[in-house]
């Protein structure tokens, strides 16, 4: 049975929670906060691993460990992360009716506050009710917003529950099955200054090799599981030389292992052509470009079968909870897939958040207060 939720409590945990600012590597006063709570509901354990060495953050992740009283039920974790998008400094929470906003000028912060704010009503319903529950874990990551640092320093041997559930993302009654895998790849070509109208025939345009190689490429969706983009371009002086070094960046996303190796191997072979072919002139002599990559493997794939404990655990919840959910595949990356490339099957579940990295991003109360009742039931139901 789903209890009546406490909307005004809900209401005022999310009000304050967005009200921390908690940029990505400053998370310190949140981290703070979060602890205060979890250790007033009861947690069995509050660790905080040691990432923060390596994500440059105020705070490492937190582990949260609630053991429950039903030792024979397999346990399962909620996870969120603690950090936002600017602009975030200074928010101040607008509700109207029951719908959440900033004052226009930051972020609201519900990516993903919403996601924490519902774990901790759940819990609060949990120990007020003294209702019977496996062991639940809660894991707040950090620098998520800025390519999953937390998630991929993370200290997963803390962990102890086998799969679980990331409650970020968009809208409501969703449910994130598959997602993308990722390669980020930084190219520098490197050309030869000279004076642009002196002496031009003297230099090597490293930016007009760029543009060569880009337009050779494929940009934009590739097929139906893949897509490459290239979103930022680094280089040159002034007007009047040659630029003598570019540097791009770029990603491949791709659902198919294959296809990602395929598509990363034919955008390095294309910028090695381009350069290769370049033409030299008297005034260049024995000068030559030269061009250097940098691969990286930036997330695995998602990608979990219906018949995995994880849905079958959502689906039953789902029934109880008299909720018809979604099943989707998406086209990000997050904390999710690096959960699962560590063996952890994880689902990612909306939240209700909208317009997120907007400052005109809102949240509806009561979407939130249905992420609850889910989530009650996940805890609650027989596994």
């Amino acid at each position: 049975m789903i209890p009546a939720i406490n909307r005004e409590r809900l209401a005022a945990t999310f009000t304050e929670l967005c009200e921390i600012s908690s940029p990505s590597r400053k998370e310190g006063v949140i981290a703070a906060r979060l602890k205060e709570k979890f250790a007033a509901l009861g947690a069995d354990s509050i660790y905080e691993d040691g990432s923060a060495a390596k994500t440059g953050a105020e705070s490492g992740n937190l582990i949260i460990r609630f053991n429950g009283n039903q030792p024979t039920q397999e346990g399962l974790f909620f996870s969120c992360h603690m950090d936002t998008v600017g602009p975030a400094d200074g928010v101040k929470v607008l509700r109207t009716g029951d719908i959440f906003t900033s004052r226009g000028n930051t972020v609201l912060g519900g990516d993903d506050k919403s996601g924490i704010t519902a774990i901790l009503e759940l819990l609060t319903i949990l120990k007020e009710q003294k209702s019977p529950h496996p062991m639940i874990e809660v894991v707040v990551t950090t620098c998520e917003e800025i390519g999953l640092l937390g998630a991929k320093n993370l200290e997963y041997q803390q962990l102890r529950t086998t799969y679980g559930y990331a409650l970020d993302s968009s809208g409501i009654d969703l449910v994130i099955v598959g997602a993308p895998a990722a390669n980020k790849i930084d190219i520098k070509i490197k050309g030869l200054a000279a004076h642009a109208g002196l002496c031009p025939e003297a230099g090597i345009n490293a930016l007009a090799l760029a543009a060569r190689a880009l337009n050779g490429l494929r940009l934009g969706r590739l097929d139906e599981e893949s897509t490459c983009n290239f979103g930022l371009i680094q280089g040159g002086v002034a007007t009047n030389i040659v630029p003598d070094q570019i540097i791009l960046k770029g990603e491949v996303r791709s659902h198919s292992t294959e296809k990602l190796a395929l598509y990363t191997k034919e955008i390095l072979d294309t910028f090695e052509r381009t350069v290769a072919d370049w033409q030299a002139t008297p005034a260049t002599g024995d000068q030559r470009p030269s061009i250097a990559f940098d691969v990286v493997d930036d997330y695995p794939a998602l990608a979990i079968a219906g018949d995995t404990p994880v849905i079958k655990r959502i689906q039953k919840a789902s029934e109880l909870a008299g909720k018809t959910l979604q099943y989707i595949v998406a086209g990000g990356g997050s904390d999710a897939n690096i959960f699962c490339g560590y063996g952890l099957p994880t689902a990612i579940v909306a939240t209700g958040m909208n317009k997120v990295h907007t400052v005109d991003e809102q949240l509806d109360l009561s979407d939130l207060v249905s992420l609850t009742e889910l989530l009650h039931a996940l805890a609650t139901t027989p596994s």
